[in-house]
C-alpha cells in the first residue's frame, strides 16, 4: 500500500498540468513498471475517468489503486495523488502575491504550458496507437479533433457522441466481423 501511495504521490508531485499531464507517467507505473493493470485496462480506465465526474488523475488513481489492492488501494492511491496538490496549493496562496507580476514566473508558466501540452500530445499519441483502427476509428478521431479544434460542442457531449456512435456501429455489424476483431 505504500508503494501505491508513494507512487501516485510522485505523479502528483512532478507533473503539472492536471490529469492530463499525468497520463503517460500513470501508464509507465501502473502498467509497465508494477503491471497493477493491464494495456487494455488502461485504455478503459482513460476513457471511464474522462467520462465520469471527477477529475481524470484521480479517478485514474482510484481505479488503478483499487485493481491493485482493492478498497484500502483505492483510498491510498487517490490520497498520494491528491496530497501534492494540496500542500503545493497552500504554499504558492502563501507566496503568490509576491510574485504575481514577477515577469521570469510568467516565461516559466508559459513553458510549463508548452510542456504540458507536449505530455497530453503524448499520453493521447500512445493511447491512439493502442487503438482498432478503421474508418469508423477515423472518423470519431477527426470529430474530436474538428470539435476540440473549434470548440462548437462541450467535451462531454462529445464522449457521449462518440460513445453512442460506438455502440451503433458495433449493434449494426455481422457476428463474423466483431468476432474477427475480438
Amino acid at each position: 500500500m505504500l508503494v501505491l501511495f508513494w507512487t501516485f504521490f510522485k505523479i502528483g508531485l512532478f507533473t503539472f498540468g492536471g490529469g492530463y499531464s499525468m497520463i503517460p507517467l500513470i501508464h509507465f507505473y501502473a502498467v509497465d513498471k508494477y503491471k497493477w493493470v493491464s494495456e487494455q485496462e488502461f485504455i478503459d480506465i482513460i476513457a471511464i475517468a474522462e467520462s465520469t465526474p471527477g477529475p481524470i488523475a484521480i479517478n485514474s488513481a482510484t481505479y488503478v489503486g483499487y485493481k491493485a489492492l482493492g478498497v484500502k488501494g483505492s483510498a491510498s492511491a487517490t490520497f498520494g495523488v491528491v496530497l501534492p496538490s494540496i500542500i503545493i496549493i497552500i504554499i504558492i496562496s502563501a507566496f503568490l502575491m509576491q510574485f504575481k507580476d514577477n515577469q521570469y514566473v510568467e516565461y516559466a508558466f508559459m513553458g510549463i504550458r508548452v510542456g504540458v501540452s507536449v505530455l497530453i500530445l503524448n499520453a493521447a499519441v500512445r493511447i491512439y496507437k493502442k487503438v482498432k483502427k478503421n474508418v469508423f476509428a477515423y472518423i470519431i478521431v477527426l470529430f474530436g479533433l474538428l470539435t476540440a479544434y473549434f470548440e462548437f460542442i462541450p467535451i462531454v457531449f462529445v464522449i457521449l457522441i462518440a460513445g453512442a456512435l460506438g455502440i451503433l456501429y458495433y449493434v449494426f455489424l455481422s457476428k463474423e466481423e466483431v468476432n474477427k476483431d475480438a
